[in-house]
């Protein structure tokens, strides 16, 4: 299993870009910069985008992929996500206000996009992969993701806090190759964190410590805030017992 990492902070610069990761070229893992990170060509290539919770930094690009592949003629892009998530961005993103509806565009018969409901901690194919949406704990409805391919699994948290049921299926999956995992505040911004339902590093150590053996999971760290990007890198470089690696624009991994 391959992975890129397209946008992986939590927030936006002319050297950050938030969140968008590409499996294997085809599956897409949320949605905040897979046009402003992503060739056209690159682009018409996806199949499908898990969408994690319908905050803008993580569906943003859904529109101008949309349009893009409207006009090169592509098959439906599949955006798959809880069915609250689903339903905002029907009603607030595509809904013909703020965003054409490409669902019926050019044609209700030929859509740009068509949606798929994952129903929670039920493995449902995605181009090519089994995924699970598991729930996690934030501000709006959120899922982390579990995706199952020929090479193992890989995991992506999601926006969180604290939560619990994430690691209940963590600790049961077999051959789990890598989490991505966010943080975004440091230490002394734990107040906000805790508010906003995101992690520091001094939750996010409390955390992983809930996995069997967090020292053997491969944990690539994203949606650092940039004001925030090197407080935050430092604070987890001091953590012990952990396998951390901060993620930047352009990794790519053989998982």
């Amino acid at each position: 299993m391959e992975l890129r990492v397209i946008g992986c902070h939590g927030g936006e610069t002319p050297r950050h870009r938030t969140c968008a990761f590409v499996v294997d070229d085809i599956l897409a893992i949320d949605a905040g910069s897979l046009t402003s990170g992503l060739e056209v060509k690159d682009q018409a290539r996806l199949e499908a985008c898990l969408v994690s919770h319908a905050h803008l930094d993580h569906i943003r690009d859904l529109a101008t992929i949309a349009d893009n592949r409207c006009q090169l003629g592509c098959p439906p892009l599949v955006i798959a996500g809880t069915r609250e998530t689903l339903r905002t961005l029907k009603k607030h993103f595509f809904n013909n206000v703020l965003w054409p509806d490409f669902a019926v565009i050019p044609s209700a018969g030929q859509p740009t996009i068509q949606y798929l409901e994952l129903k929670p901690e039920r493995p449902t194919p995605v181009a090519g992969r089994l995924v699970r949406a598991v729930h996690v704990t934030h501000t709006i409805d959120a899922s982390a993701f579990v995706i199952e391919g020929d090479g193992g699994a890989i995991a992506y948290s999601g926006d969180t806090g604290p939560t619990e049921r994430l690691w209940e299926v963590l600790n049961q999956q077999q051959d789990l190759r890598a989490l991505l995992m966010e943080v975004s505040f440091p230490n002394r911004e734990q107040r906000l964190a805790t508010v906003s339902g995101h992690h520091t590093p001094q939750t996010l150590a409390l955390e992983l410590q809930k996995f069997r053996a967090p020292r053997d999971l491969p944990t690539m760290l994203y949606h650092i805030k940039p004001v925030f990007q090197a407080e935050v890198e430092r604070e987890c470089a001091a953590l012990k017992g952990l396998n951390l690696e901060v993620l930047q624009l352009m990794d790519h991994f053989v998982l």
